[in-house]
């Protein structure tokens, strides 16, 4: 493999990591030896976890590399427009919360299509459910494989195709082998170390630069207008989306995907079925919003830092691209030792929110298929446990696949996609299920299919996957939707399939089912009883 001019110290960099690895390794073998091998476990931790200590580990899930990389790096380069993702990740937290997270909780087991199927035809929905759950997590792991590969190709100074590749497989057998080992629980470890430590790297990180620029934000933006090559235009919207007026709506697209689509990502939402009450839900809720909300004003300051202290060109030509500028400024702050350190946390974060993506996408297959559908719900719970587990080698392999297609993308780009899709497949639905009385089996079939189908194709046939130089595949164009995310047009189109198909079905309404989720949705009666059934 050729090997690049490293940034730090090789050997350094590859014993954090490998630090960080055995240490979150001991704690899920520490945490998980002595549970019960129930699906309760497997799924949920048993349930067992505090309301701060699940919003460490929610704040974990939904910081993943696309926050502290992507972000950093989108910032540095575009700067207004990169902060876009920061603004719209944390204000789709506080709607995620209020409309969907504690009522899906209260009224669910273990996954989304429990809840959708709560007072329709079984079969037909958690299908439709656990081909949205297994899409949205493939798309999110690529993101998250995509900066694995980066990270290390920077640190190590890998730039061939095949050295990274093999980084990239290497995440890959640390996540299976987190999630056959410590399963819920020992993830949720991970996740509360991981956050604690992100947060906490990238407190140090912004306050290193402010004291750099005396404190006065006024300075920062200052030096980082003065050196950039777009020059005042970081500091204006529409440097990267302005050019025509596709590219504009674009933009629009991408807002929309940010604000609505985290109210539809499920390794997020199965967060909640880990808290033994609504009331323990609701303290996981304030804990992430306090610390998302914190994080990504620290996240402004990174990537305006970055691009005054270490410059757009350079990070643009470094390893990974843009999801090199926060481990460039960490090194530029405090030299090898503190870039390897800061480099390390994000390893971690990678491989944490690698694994928690995995358990969801495992529980879908093995509880809402293998059980529900292809068994009638028949299947011993250790049976189901199995299937789960062999679903996650599975995934593990494909992710691996997949990530070695998108390696050399910007992950906070690649997330976008993923949460186009989730607002697209899962959000109208979950929000008729719970709000609508009428809404019933047609129409939460129809709206799932129609929202997931018309997101996937419209991204495969956009310029984010061919007929443009940063496309996955450069070389080709097949594109012809001119948007770069699709949730302008999926996310209606979903809504509207949803109206359509449960008005035009015959299926008549259970009222007393449907009275039934209303209370246990509102007041949380009943749902410590679900979860731990």
């Amino acid at each position: 493999m050729r090997i690049l001019e490293t940034v730090g110290n090789p050997v350094l960099n590859i014993s954090i990591f490998a630090l960080f690895v055995v240490a979150t390794m001991a704690v899920v073998i520490k945490v998980t030896r002595d549970s019960a091998k129930k699906s309760t476990d497997f799924y949920t931790g048993g349930a067992a976890f505090s309301g701060r200590q699940n919003g460490l580990a929610i704040t974990g899930d939904y910081l993943s590399a696309a926050a502290f990389l992507g972000v950093t790096g989108a910032i540095a380069l575009n700067g207004f427009d990169g902060f876009l993702y920061s603004v719209g990740f944390f204000v789709a937290w506080i709607i995620a919360l209020l409309l969907v997270a504690e009522p899906l909780r209260n009224t669910g087991k273990y996954t989304m299509a429990d809840v959708m199927s709560f007072r329709m035809n079984q079969k037909p929905v958690r299908t439709a459910a656990a081909a949205s759950t297994l899409t949205i997590s493939f798309v999110y792991l690529l993101a998250q494989m995509a900066g694995a590969g980066g990270l290390v190709a920077l640190l190590l100074g890998i730039s061939s195709k095949n050295g990274q590749s093999l980084v990239i497989a290497l995440v890959g057998i640390i996540m299976i082998v987190y999630v056959l080992i410590g399963g819920m629980k020992g993830t949720t470890w991970v996740q509360m170390i991981k956050a604690v430590l992100l947060v906490s790297g990238a407190a140090i990180m912004f306050c290193w630069v402010m004291a750099q620029k005396g404190f006065n934000l006024s300075r920062l933006f200052g030096d980082a207008v003065a050196i950039h090559p777009k020059g005042d235009l970081i500091m204006q919207p529409m440097l990267q989306y302005g050019a025509t007026e596709w590219t504009k709506l674009s933009f629009v697209s991408l807002a929309l995907a940010l604000v609505a689509g985290p109210s539809g990502l499920p390794h997020v939402l199965m967060r909640f079925y880990t808290v033994p009450t609504a009331k323990d839900a609701r303290k996981s809720a304030v804990w992430t919003i306090a610390l998302v909300g914190i994080f990504f004003i620290f996240t402004l300051v990174l990537g305006y830092g970055a691009a005054a202290l270490v410059g757009a060109e350079k990070i643009s030509k470094a390893p990974g691209g843009a999801n090199a500028a926060a481990p460039l400024l960490a090194h530029h702050l405090g030299g090898s030792v503190f870039m390897a350190i800061i480099s390390g946390v994000a390893f971690a974060t990678i491989l944490a929110v690698v694994a928690g993506l995995t358990i969801t996408a495992s529980a879908s297959f093995a509880h809402d298929i293998y059980n529900n559908v292809l068994k009638d719900g028949q299947v011993d719970p250790a049976d189901e446990v199995r299937v789960a587990r062999i679903t996650s080698i599975t995934i593990g392999i494909l992710a691996v696949v997949g990530g070695i297609f998108a390696n050399g993308q910007n992950i906070a780009f690649l997330i976008s996609l993923a949460f186009g899709v989730a607002a697209s497949a899962n959000l109208p639905a979950i929000l008729y299920t719970m709000y609508w009385s009428r809404f019933n089996t047609r129409g939460a079939v129809w709206s799932i299919y129609a929202g997931l189908v018309s997101a996937v194709l419209l991204i495969v046939f956009s310029p984010a996957i061919s007929g443009d130089p940063k496309a996955f595949f450069p070389g080709a164009d097949f594109a012809f939707f001119p948007l770069t995310n699709p949730t302008i047009i999926s996310l209606p189109l979903a809504f509207l399939a949803g109206l359509v198909g449960t008005l035009t079905s015959r299926e008549p309404a259970d009222a007393e089912l449907q009275a039934e989720m209303e209370v246990r949705s509102m007041t949380g009666i009943g749902a410590e009883g679900a979860i731990a059934h």
